[in-house]
């Protein structure tokens, strides 16, 4: 049975509260002006100095604090390129991966983008920093409410987050105008295909765990076309009983 949760605050009160009491001190003795310094080198050296052109994707990776999504003892490792662990298994992928991903939805004020794996969130604020209305789903219940306890406090009032079978997506709330799936199955889930929109597009690693291909699926009249983007390597798509698809 899923369990939702939605997000609803007062954004700009509680981003203010966020960085002027919260973030002060960065929670792990770090101030948070030199949280602000990494994030615009992470932006500036990892993103731009790459392929990462999205004016809108890389104003959002320099304004949400990636250092809030992994753990407190990690915190000082959170700008840098690489994954890191979040618990029961998980990572957060690394900066790069998650301005890709949100680069290849090409996201637009407004537009509704289904999420499969919350994981720790981050990808999540970063699409709603870009104005989209995000529904995600984790399946792994400590995460999503890990991912919920940091979402909540920056405001964000347009992510719903729902416990459950990311594989079934969403839908009561489909058509949805992107996908984007951050975990792996073997093969593209019929039903994302279909709560895709007409003109949308889906984001997913898909392949085993030795090897899999980002994949840029794209709906036009109907019909799904796909282009390989790189070779990556995400955790495997499981259902609950952790079996992988």
């Amino acid at each position: 049975m899923f369990v939702s949760w939605i997000i609803s605050t007062t954004r700009g009160l509680l981003m203010l509260l966020a960085i002027a009491a919260v973030l002060s001190f960065g929670l792990t003795g770090t101030p948070a002006d030199s949280f602000e310094h990494q994030r615009r080198q992470m932006v500036t050296r990892q993103l731009r100095a790459r392929d990462i052109v999205d004016t809108h994707v890389l104003r959002a990776m320099e304004t949400v604090p990636r250092h809030l999504f992994v753990p407190k003892d990690l915190r000082h490792l959170a700008y840098r390129d690489t994954p890191l662990p979040i618990g029961h298994g998980q990572t957060i992928s690394q900066p790069y991966i998650v301005a890709l991903m949100s680069q290849l939805l090409a996201v637009s004020k407004g537009q509704r983008i289904l999420e499969i794996g919350t994981g720790s969130g981050y990808q999540a604020a970063v699409l709603a920093e870009m104005e989209a209305y995000v529904f995600t789903i984790e399946i792994i219940p400590e995460l999503g409410r890990q991912a919920i306890k940091a979402i909540h406090p920056l405001g964000y009032g347009n992510i719903q987050v729902r416990i459950g079978d990311g594989y079934k997506g969403w839908p009561e709330n489909a058509p949805f105008d992107a996908i984007i799936v951050t975990c792996a199955p073997s093969s593209i889930p019929e039903p994302l295909k279909n709560q895709l929109a007409e003109g949308g597009r889906m984001v997913i690693p898909v392949g085993e765990k030795s090897y899999q291909q980002l994949l840029l699926l794209t709906k036009q009249g109907g019909e799904i076309k796909q282009e390989k983007i790189v070779d990556v390597r995400f955790v495997p798509m499981v259902d609950k009983k952790g079996k992988a698809y």
